[in-house]
């Protein structure tokens, strides 16, 4: 059958796709009770279990997972033969950080410009309507019976990072195998241009807390001898690059070079929205720092606001320091070069104490299978030009469980992301054009990896 019709079927649907991206955007679903409560977690869990379970898939379940957070499971057997593909995305969403800085509310999903505003209207809520309308594409053309074995599983605390579905995956191994592990969590390289993530960096977190005074003295009469808290942090930041903005922590390499698709720097200046006369730092190619060395950004520093401060030497400081590692880098060594580097750059004799964070290892993935084949052709069909292959300079822990539980599986990433979506920042959005032409093509890869797999 020509695939028009599915083209057809995607495109009647993305009205119906709006209409859920509202309601599923409309629960404010952070995976922290300190900011929002653990019930609207629970109300999206509940509605995207509803939404597949809608679609035909059974063994519905919302499994409740280490971290006392739920995920979203479903199964539905295929043809007699055919592969088991499991896709993959979650429903916690990042807070909206500040409020006042959207143009539009951010649990409010919000037309502008051709775009839907709404946080976790791309990361990750976007990619579950992606995978529910290529689901509904198929059903609508082909009937009930999908051309593929289906598993579902979307978490609920990804954005957090505090590993559930990881320890519950470890628990239940039969639970998630498949053939092909399609991970919803990612987006093209720039909008019309599909791409699949072939790598991820991996990332750990320290926390770094200086002290060198009993409590905070007045300035005037004791600033220049007391040593200040702040003052010795700012140092100890400053020495985690060099001149040129490379990381300058000793054991991690910056000369690494990325062999994909590269990124022109005035395209990145671009969509990272560089201030005119501000330089870009580190140096090699953008894809390089970006996607095959290691950066060190500091996340946020415990220091009085400028607004309330009083004439005081600092007693204490602290910082929160993450460091984003490529594949082939050891995260734990990583962070152990990270520890020894901020401690051996305490100026003043300062007390120093560290505490280390959680650790997610990077992925590399394998391009060379039938899933891969399959997904460039579908790619190919719903854009009309050529999948190419990037990195992703963020993480995503649960792909190297499951590259280490099913050693089988191709595990492929896709999704509706792309560098205008703001994903984590204020103003997110995705673009329905390409929520259109990732269902089709998630729609076109079910069909063409069943096809491959029975030749």
């Amino acid at each position: 059958m020509p695939q028009q019709p599915l083209a057809d079927a995607v495109r009647s649907l993305m009205d119906r796709a709006r209409t859920d991206l509202a309601e599923l955007v409309a629960f404010p679903s952070v995976a922290d009770p300190r900011q929002f409560p653990v019930e609207e977690c629970r109300k999206a869990a509940r509605w995207v279990a509803d939404a597949f379970a809608a679609e035909g898939l059974t063994n519905v379940q919302l499994l409740d997972t280490p971290d006392g957070t739920q995920s979203v499971y479903a199964e539905l057997p295929g043809p007699a033969g055919a592969p088991t593909v499991l896709l993959y995305s979650h429903y916690d969403v990042q807070p909206p950080l500040d409020e006042d800085a959207w143009l539009s509310p951010a649990f409010e999903l919000t037309e502008r410009d051709g775009r839907w505003y709404g946080r976790g209207a791309a990361d990750c809520k976007g990619n579950i309507l992606m995978h529910l309308t290529a689901l509904r594409a198929l059903r609508r053309v082909y009937g009930d019976e999908y051309p593929v074995g289906l598993k579902i599983i979307v978490e609920g605390s990804e954005e957090q990072g505090t590993g559930g579905l990881e320890r519950y995956a470890e628990a239940h191994p039969e639970l998630l195998a498949a053939d092909a592990i399609v991970i919803g969590d990612t987006g093209n390289f720039a909008p019309g241009l599909p791409t699949v993530t072939a790598s991820l960096r991996g990332m750990t977190v320290v926390e770094v807390a200086i002290t060198t005074l009993a409590g905070n003295l007045h300035s005037g009469a004791f600033g220049g001898a007391a040593p200040d808290a702040l003052q010795a942090l700012v140092k100890v930041l400053a020495s985690l690059h060099d001149e040129n903005g490379d990381v300058a922590v000793a054991g991690l390499t910056n000369d690494q070079t990325w062999p994909g698709v590269q990124y022109a720097d005035e395209q990145f200046r671009a969509d990272a929205k560089v201030l005119d006369g501000v330089e870009l730092t580190g140096t090699g190619s953008v894809a390089d720092r970006l996607w095959a060395r290691p950066s060190v950004t500091v996340l946020g520093i415990d220091a009085p606001p400028v607004i309330g401060a009083t004439s005081s030497v600092q007693s204490a400081a602290k910082a929160l320091v993450s460091l984003r590692v490529p594949p082939g880098t050891d995260t734990d060594a990583a962070q152990d070069a990270l520890v020894a580097h901020l401690e051996a750059q305490v100026p003043f004799g300062a007390q120093v104490r560290i505490e280390r964070h959680g650790n997610g290892a990077p992925f590399s993935a394998d391009t060379s299978g039938p899933a891969y084949e399959a997904m460039g052709e579908a790619m190919a069909e719903a854009f009309g030009t050529p999948m190419v292959a990037s990195g992703e300079g963020g993480s995503i822990p649960l792909c190297n469980t499951l590259q280490t539980l099913y050693p089988q599986a191709e595990i492929v990433l896709i999704g509706v992301e792309e560098p205008t979506t703001q994903i984590h920042a204020v103003n997110e959005s995705v673009d329905p054009l390409e929520l259109e032409r990732m269902a089709l093509t998630e729609a076109l890869f079910l069909r063409r990896y069943a096809e491959l797999r029975k030749a």
